[in-house]
């Protein structure tokens, strides 16, 4: 580094010297010697750099609309924020996420590395703000406080829709699984003992059921994403804006990401206020809560496989011990496990960041963003594994699952409309001392004859409601003593 040739850059601090070759600036660099916290920069995250080209961008093409900004500086701007737009100069945004400020830091690296990059469109070299300034030009009528929020909720609306996309993959994955087994008899399980028969592909289909139904669930927590407070700047009275900036600016970014932004009704109120991403991490939590149980179901009836359940099989997709030869391990559902339990606590930190948010500005938003934003990313790619590394190869150990309805004590609730639950019960226990099934049993009674019986128990007669028609049959000493 010290070989490294370097410009000095001047602010309220003192000089500086920064990098010659660096996009960013003086303020960009304090900021990286002040927050070394996760070693995560903001470049990590594409969807926030691109938020910001945009807003900056916006901001730009608006001040220019009212004669704020003439034209050559408002060309040399846009074209930087395009530019970053389609994936230049990502490796500029150096300032670790978690930031003191309120994420002022991520607008002076946005605002920097935009005016140096324009300066160069204008034909000037890196540092030489007095043609063009990161804060009186690029940041012209804004202020972290309304630039970063939009940003944030820009990128998380981005990231919204790679997740629905994903969890859609997965539904239907799931649906098409639940078609290939709705033939395959299985019992159901209440607190992990035997209830009553259902199909395979009725399990299964309530997991597609569950992520449809918080994929509605995630359009709705877009939908308060939209509502942005650009053009309120400190604290959300607009100072030091045009009376038409806001309204202009929110036309030009929506124009420009394609996401139907809208102005909040009130800016005050808009700017101090995290409850769009409070209802967002928390719909996140839902859907891994959710995913949770899916997969830990995946991994109970998959157990075994002489051992334990052995209902279904998950594609064997690497070894599983080290010492143990031939264990092959749910290695996907346990991925998606660990990736939810982050996500439950990454909505414990936004809500506590929310809360803490003081009179007009919550100071917190970096860790709320760096928090949900890893929910997206990581709940996005843990429905991508399990959609292509696990669901599409689930198959069904057919035998197994006769052989567990057919001896399980669970059947007699089937049976018990027709014999009475007195005499089902005591049938029931009967099974479970004698170790005998319940149609040996039942056809012992003289209760219901075998082909009454065996009609009853077909799956579906089994699986689903039906008109119940009580046809009692010849009656033993045994019924009547039960009775």
């Amino acid at each position: 580094m010290s070989n490294r040739e370097t410009r000095t850059e001047h602010d309220l601090i003192g000089d500086r010297e920064v990098p010659a070759d660096a996009y960013y600036g003086v303020h960009t660099a304090r900021a990286v010697d002040n927050f070394r916290i996760t070693g995560t920069p903001i470049a990590t995250y594409p969807d926030l750099i691109n938020a910001l080209a945009s807003v900056k961008e916006a901001a730009a093409r608006a001040n220019h609309d009212l004669g704020l900004l003439d034209q050559r500086r408002a060309e040399a701007i846009t074209a930087a924020c395009a530019e970053i737009r389609a994936g230049k100069l990502h490796e500029q945004f150096v300032v670790d996420v978690i930031q003191g400020g309120a994420g002022t830091s991520t607008n002076m690296n946005a605002n920097e590395v935009i005016a140096n990059r324009a300066l160069e469109h204008l034909g000037h070299t890196r540092g030489d703000y007095h043609h063009l300034h990161p804060l009186e030009h690029v940041n012209l009528a804004q202020s972290t406080n309304d630039v970063y929020p939009t940003a944030i909720k820009l990128a998380l609306t981005t990231g919204l829709h790679r997740l629905h996309t994903a969890m859609g993959a997965l539904a239907e994955a799931f649906h098409d699984k639940s078609v290939e087994f709705a033939d395959v008899l299985k019992m159901g399980r209440t607190q992990l003992q035997d209830a009553v028969p259902m199909t395979l592909g009725q399990e299964l289909k309530t997991y597609a059921i569950m992520l449809e139904e918080d994929r509605q669930r995630l359009t709705e927590a877009t939908d308060l994403l939209l509502e942005i407070n650009l053009g309120g700047t400190a604290i959300g009275t607009g100072i030091n804006t045009h009376p038409d900036y806001a309204a202009s600016a929110c036309t030009h970014l929506a124009r420009i990401t394609a996401i139907p932004v809208r102005t909040a009704d009130n800016l005050v109120e808009a700017t101090q206020d995290a409850g769009a991403l409070v209802q967002l991490s928390g719909v996140l939590k839902r859907v891994a809560v959710k995913l949770s149980k899916t997969c830990n179901d995946l991994r109970l009836t998959s157990s075994g496989p002489r051992a334990g359940l052995n209902e279904i099989n998950l594609p064997a997709v690497q070894a599983g011990s080290s010492i143990m030869p031939g264990k092959v391990n749910p290695v996907i559902p346990e991925v998606v496990n660990q990736v939810a339990f982050e996500v439950i606590g990454n909505d414990v930190t936004v809500t506590l960041a929310a809360e803490a948010g003081q009179l007009q500005l919550n100071a917190f938003e970096p860790v709320i963003v760096h928090s949900a934003l890893k929910s997206l990313t990581h709940l996005t790619a843990a429905c991508d594994t399990l959609t292509t590394r696990c669901v599409t190869g689930i198959t069904a150990n057919r035998t197994q699952l006769e052989h567990t309805v057919r001896n399980s004590i669970g059947l007699i609730t089937a049976l018990s409309p027709y014999i009475g639950y007195t005499n089902a019960t005591t049938i029931a226990q009967q099974a479970l001392t004698t170790d005998r099934s319940i149609t040996d049993l039942v056809l012992d009674t003289g209760l219901i004859t075998p082909e009454r019986l065996y009609a009853l128990l077909q799956p579906e007669k089994l699986t689903r409601p039906r008109h119940i028609t009580k046809e009692p049959g010849p009656r033993t000493a045994a019924t009547d003593n039960a009775r």
